[in-house]
């Protein structure tokens, strides 16, 4: 069996071993990989893939989406507004929401391209000035923006936590957060803390390195 099969089944199959509450949703991070090296994994059958750059998904996933309807792509990278409009065309869900002036061109782009897709609100849940997203005190008045005002389709909340090896911390306080607004799904977890994110609820996790090995 292909290395990343075997990978990508021993991650699932922990994750099913939890016997969660909600299923968890694996995004396959394939970010700076060929598409030859993605490929075993999309004729496996597997449809959650991400990756964090505009210009770079559209290269890569353009032709293959039209032959594979079933595909599902994720911009989990900052998303630049002046790409707002390709990121609409290429992506099904994008996980970093993250300024009212990004909410209001993704609004309109998506009305012009007759495309809707399914949003994560970027919660910086550690106020770090080096990281994107909506600080806690200000996410009621923005997620009401988002839904009330733009009519996107918020999932969830998504979050980065600070390195700071304490991320149980701000998992149980995202999922707080996220229950708070009653939203369906979560976007946290990565391929150093996926098994602790889910245990708090993450419905999504972001996985890499431990599918498609170490990037050059």
């Amino acid at each position: 069996m292909n290395i990343i099969i075997e990978r990508f089944n021993k991650i699932k199959s922990y994750i099913d071993r939890q016997k969660l509450v909600k299923p968890t949703n694996i995004i396959a991070v394939s970010k700076t990989f060929q598409i030859s090296h993605i490929q075993p994994l999309i004729d496996f059958g597997h449809n959650h893939f991400g990756e964090n750059k505009v210009q770079e998904a559209s290269a890569k996933w353009t032709q293959i989406k039209n032959l594979k309807k079933g595909l599902k792509l994720h911009m989990i990278g900052k998303l630049q507004s002046n790409k707002a409009k390709e990121a609409v065309q290429i992506f099904d869900y994008i996980h970093s929401l993250d300024s009212q002036k990004l909410v209001d061109i993704l609004a309109k782009t998506q009305i012009d391209c007759n495309k809707n897709l399914k949003y994560f609100i970027q919660v910086n849940i550690g106020n770090e000035m080096q990281k994107s997203g909506i600080p806690v005190s200000e996410l009621d008045p923005f997620y009401n923006y988002c839904t009330k005002e733009k009519k996107l389709d918020i999932l969830g909340l998504m979050v980065i936590p600070p390195n700071d090896k304490d991320n149980k911390k701000y998992f149980k306080t995202i999922s707080e957060l996220n229950n708070s607004l009653a939203l369906s799904d979560l976007s946290m977890g990565m391929s150093a803390d996926y098994m602790d994110a889910i245990n708090f609820g993450s419905t999504y996790v972001r996985i890499g390195s431990l599918i498609f090995g170490k990037r050059s």
